[in-house]
């Protein structure tokens, strides 16, 4: 992947729950991240004609510059039903699979940790799960911020549902900056220079 131009529209995706209830969880740092980006933007998220999600649109990049079109986007429905809202938006913006760019919490990986790449399964992951089946491919880009395996026996739907620890809530802020790096360094540089710079 070349890194983009000014006039690619890219659509970025934060993978989470809706309402207060869920904010905390584990299961919804993706949400946490496109806030991040918001910031950065300069942008608020409001909702979308569709109804079925709260959208950002503005340019990532230093401020001043012509950086890339950008779509940040937060589904209103929950985790499993991610897809549609996700598929409704690409064809708002005319936005390939391969300029969709999905932010989920990953198992497999230790918390602090991240991962980039492009395609794959969905390794158990209902949002995942669900913008496969929409979309028809899982040829798009994936930021994977690590939350590690629950302790003990605990159920996996109950860890990814629950709130961060003590400790990992102070390290929390650090991964989401580290994450929102990782965005940007993505559409504006490649897959292979991101990759180098923040798979840990």
């Amino acid at each position: 992947m070349t890194a983009a131009t000014t006039t690619d529209v890219w659509l970025v995706v934060g993978l989470g729950n809706p309402g207060p209830s869920y904010a905390g969880h584990r299961h919804n740092v993706g949400y946490l991240v496109t806030d991040e980006l918001a910031s950065r933007m300069g942008g608020t998220f409001r909702a979308h004609k569709s109804g079925r999600a709260d959208v950002v649109e503005g340019r990532l990049g230093a401020p001043g510059t012509p950086g890339p079109r950008v779509v940040l986007a937060r589904p209103r429905c929950y985790m499993n039903e991610t897809g549609g809202p996700v598929k409704a938006l690409a064809t708002f913006y005319k936005v390939p699979p391969e300029r969709i760019i999905a932010i989920h919490d990953e198992l497999d990986i230790a918390f602090g940790t991240l991962r980039t790449k492009l395609g794959g399964g969905d390794n158990g992951h209902n949002g995942l799960r669900s913008m496969r089946a929409s979309l028809g491919t899982g040829d798009f880009y994936r930021v994977r911020a690590g939350i590690g395996r629950p302790p003990g026996r605990q159920d996996v739907a109950d860890f990814v549902l629950s709130n961060y620890s003590r400790v990992e809530t102070k390290e929390l802020p650090f991964q989401v900056d580290h994450a929102a790096d990782a965005v940007e360094t993505l559409i504006t540089e490649g897959l292979e220079k991101t990759q180098q710079r923040f798979n840990s």
